[in-house]
């Protein structure tokens, strides 16, 4: 039996206590809890827990953290890291950086900087918590374009799974933002009963993410847009088997977002530099799987959409669904469509889109 290590941000212990015949003085079992973690340390900030834990470790390292607001960026690079909050409403770690923001020296953060939350190492885990990236999108977008305080990089991370990362497991947790909200860059992810809203390539990279009962929530704009938004932008390397899968989730949408304007998703070809050149990753070829999930009108009638790159000569071109692997099975609702851009999964096809086979050797408690 492996040992669990503890550490304890603004932490404040929660007992149950049963009714009836089998009840036990509340006084007594509060005593016992505080005795029993009166040893471990309390840590004003959640970097600061962070900081104090072992750098190296293969067994789980729980940092408990109390309801309320952690206005901190956040970076996990140590493995077994696990962040506990007292609920995805009530525990909310949130900053508000954006790519076009100025680094302090001389040029801008970019995208992958500008994350609330990054991970960079194994078995990390997340629960009951919200994880947000509060730039002011939607203010910003309902600025004219000429406006002397509209800013440009509005790309804001809250959730950056980067490379090193594997095996992370968010359940019961909240990712908020606008545009890409989770950056899905390391190699498989696992997000259980949870909630990820934002409305531009919210959902985008090149992991393996499986999305279970969770709530895939499009937030509104600033302002009208012929697109509304795109679910997903994945960038799956060809040689990978899964990209991002959605099992019976639910595709929902807050007020403001139109009819038929969201589309499930569209291709990320990234530009990147080859021995001959610097253009879009060709063998980055998008996986996006759906599986008995609910669509809300807000969703395309055509489902998809394509995504512009930049081809060898340094021109622009274009990306387009058919190319990719973008599918559905046993989709419902009034945002799903018998449209011909949308292709389906066969039977026997959607039978390998299990927990077991997305995985692979990695098998979290459920």
């Amino acid at each position: 039996m492996r040992l669990v290590s503890f550490a304890f941000a603004l932490l404040a212990m929660m007992v149950v206590v049963g009714c009836g015949d089998a009840r036990r003085d509340l006084h007594a079992v509060v005593d016992q809890q505080q005795r029993a973690f009166d040893d471990l340390p309390v840590y004003p900030t959640v970097q600061a827990a962070l900081d104090a834990a072992p750098d190296s470790s293969d067994a789980p390292h729980r940092i408990l953290i109390r309801a309320g607001e952690y206005r901190e960026k956040l970076r996990i690079d140590k493995p077994f890291i696990h962040l506990l909050g007292e609920g995805m409403e009530q525990t909310r770690i949130h900053y508000d950086d954006y790519a076009g923001r100025d680094d302090g020296d001389g040029g801008n953060l970019g995208t992958f900087r500008s994350y609330t939350v990054s991970v960079t190492s194994t078995d990390v885990q997340f629960h009951s918590l919200s994880i947000e990236n509060r730039f002011e999108f939607v203010a910003n977008d309902a600025l004219a374009k000429d406006h002397p305080d509209r800013v440009s990089g509005t790309q804001a991370v809250a959730l950056h799974l980067d490379k090193g990362s594997d095996r992370i497991l968010a359940r019961d947790v909240q990712l908020l933002g606008h545009q890409d909200t989770l950056y899905m860059n390391g190699k498989r992810a696992w997000f259980d009963k949870s909630r990820i809203a934002g409305n531009v390539d919210f959902i985008f990279g090149a992991g393996n993410a499986l999305f279970t009962d969770s709530d895939i929530l499009t937030t509104a704009r600033g302002s009208r847009h012929a697109t509304h938004g795109y679910v997903t932008a994945p960038s799956t390397d060809i040689e990978s088997e899964f990209g991002f899968t959605f099992l019976n989730c639910r595709l929902l949408r807050e007020e403001g977002v139109p009819d038929d304007s969201t589309a499930l998703g569209r291709p990320w070809h990234p530009t990147t530099t080859f021995d001959d050149g610097r253009y879009a990753d060709p063998d980055a070829i998008g996986k996006a799987v759906f599986v008995g999930c609910y669509m809300a009108a807000h969703i395309k009638e055509s489902g998809w959409d394509k995504m512009g790159g930049t081809a060898p000569d340094g021109t622009r071109m274009w990306f387009y669904p058919e190319d990719s692997r973008f599918f559905e099975y046993g989709s419902e609702g009034s945002g799903a469509h018998d449209h011909k851009g949308r292709r389906h999964l066969s039977e026997s096809e959607v039978k390998q889109y299990r927990i077991d086979t997305i995985l692979g050797d990695w098998a979290p408690e459920r």
